[in-house]
């Protein structure tokens, strides 16, 4: 996904510690966020196959995804533009997912002001 979006002339900061969940790639600027999520680790249809987890996996699972939805609050509540990118979609559609990322940084208009002096970008 990195090397698609770099390809595309998007530059970003890749876990950024600041913010909420360190997300995998941030776009400062335009304020987006992009987490990266594995299907088992964050529980992709999680109610479909809790059952057959053992008592270790099935809190655990459970728990990342309370942790994700209090990170994407988060986010959301300070302004960003948050993008949930999961293994099996970009598995099946590399390009669809960068197409997603690309079209939100993009379409955000945003303002950089240094010194007093603001450029809209």
């Amino acid at each position: 996904m990195r090397r698609l979006l770099h390809a595309r002339g998007l530059r970003y900061r890749k876990h950024e510690r600041t913010l909420p969940g360190h997300p995998d790639l941030v776009f400062s600027g335009p304020r987006v966020a992009v987490f990266i999520d594995g299907d088992f680790w964050h529980g992709w249809k999680f109610s479909l196959w809790k059952e057959k987890l053992g008592p270790y996996w099935q809190p655990k699972i459970a728990g990342n995804m309370q942790r994700d939805a209090r990170n994407f609050r988060r986010l959301r509540q300070d302004g960003w533009t948050v993008i949930r990118l999961w293994e099996h979609d970009i598995e099946r559609n590399p390009s669809e997912c960068a197409d997603r990322v690309e079209r939100a940084v993009r379409s955000h208009s945003w303002i950089r002001c240094v010194d007093g002096l603001c450029v809209e970008r």
